[in-house]
């Protein structure tokens, strides 16, 4: 019905953009919960938020991965970038060295998750 990933030569390109697009969703949809229950805000935040995180779930059932674990489990590394942006871009907090150091191995741990080699069949 929906098919985001177009062939297999750009299938890992496709699935960094919709993990990146997951993230800012599942983020936004956090962060609504967050503004009403640590921040007093009004409880019609909820309703933008469930449905970023309707919209979270949706996207990363587009990843082209033989498993929901392992494209969830790659996730994780895209996740982590994403709310350190969203740390600095939204709440003014810089990410510090080790955020960054802590970044660089959960990047490489997603990457050698997703752009490994395996057999196909």
């Amino acid at each position: 019905m929906f098919h985001l990933v177009r062939s297999h030569g750009d299938h890992r390109l496709n699935a960094i953009a919709l993990y990146a697009l997951a993230a800012v969703a599942e983020i936004a949809g956090c962060f609504a919960a967050w503004a009403v229950l640590r921040d007093g805000r009004s409880a019609w935040w909820l309703l933008p938020g469930l449905l970023c995180l309707a919209l979270f779930a949706f996207l990363l059932t587009r990843i082209d991965a033989a498993f929901a674990g392992r494209a969830f489990a790659a996730y994780g590394g895209i996740y982590i970038a994403a709310s350190l942006g969203w740390m600095w871009a939204m709440e003014g907090a810089r990410p510090d060295r080790w955020d960054l150091m802590g970044l660089a191995l959960c990047l490489a741990g997603a990457a050698l998750i997703l752009l490994a080699p395996r057999p196909t069949g």
